[in-house]
């Protein structure tokens, strides 16, 4: 676990990975098949649509612009600035520059928070206040997606990026001490063994009716 005066250091690290391979990245992730994910968001939300959804860590904005397509009011957040501007040109939605690490969300303003592989990039000792920075800036009622790689609580560096590998019963920990109801979880991709299933997605309410998270 890192110590606390080194968590900037290691998400500056992350970072710029991903502003030295911005392209490359969108070239590799375009056309993957998210829908499956997208879908558990948005049949968790409940009320009429059209819903108002952060995408956390949208990239270069592959999923921003499906949630437009489906009608909905989608805003990017990446902690890379070039990843903000290409979301911007490729959706068209509004995005924000900012570190997970360093939120500055507004109150209660979204339906669905979609974070699509990553909240595993933020610091164990870190995720304690982004999860109640999430919850803060749901409506109450709201709905957070996850989506991250699975593994057994390590957390470091594989190569040039930073993650944290939880299984379920650790990301339930932390979720639910953030003040989130748990609505359901599946492994992907679907169709295969377990062991072959990399990624854990969960899904998580904010209730209707609740005390601020702290």
């Amino acid at each position: 676990m890192p110590a606390p005066d080194d968590i900037d250091s290691i998400t500056r690290r992350t970072l710029d990975h991903y502003e030295r391979n911005a392209e490359q990245f969108f070239e590799g992730t375009r056309d993957h098949d998210v829908s499956q994910n997208i879908a558990a968001l948005l049949d968790a939300i409940e009320g009429a649509a059209p819903y108002t959804i952060l995408d956390l860590g949208c990239g270069p904005g592959r999923d921003l612009k499906a949630f437009s397509a489906l009608g909905h009011v989608a805003v990017g957040l990446d902690g890379s600035a070039r990843f903000a501007d290409m979301a911007r040109a490729h959706s068209g939605c509004e995005v924000w520059h900012q570190d997970f690490v360093r939120l500055d969300l507004p109150a209660a303003r979204f339906d669905g928070v979609f974070a699509n592989a990553a909240l595993f990039h933020v610091p164990s000792l870190a995720l304690p206040r982004v999860l109640g920075q999430l919850y803060a800036t749901l409506k109450p009622g709201g709905v957070l997606f996850s989506s991250n790689p699975r593994g057994q609580n390590q957390e470091g560096w594989n190569g040039p990026r930073y993650g944290s590998y939880y299984d379920y019963e650790t990301w339930e920990r932390h979720l639910t001490a953030a003040g989130f109801v748990a609505l359901g979880h599946y492994y992907r991709p679907s169709g295969v063994p377990r062991a072959e299933q990399a990624w854990l997605a969960s899904v998580w309410r904010k209730p209707a009716s609740c005390a601020p998270a702290g």
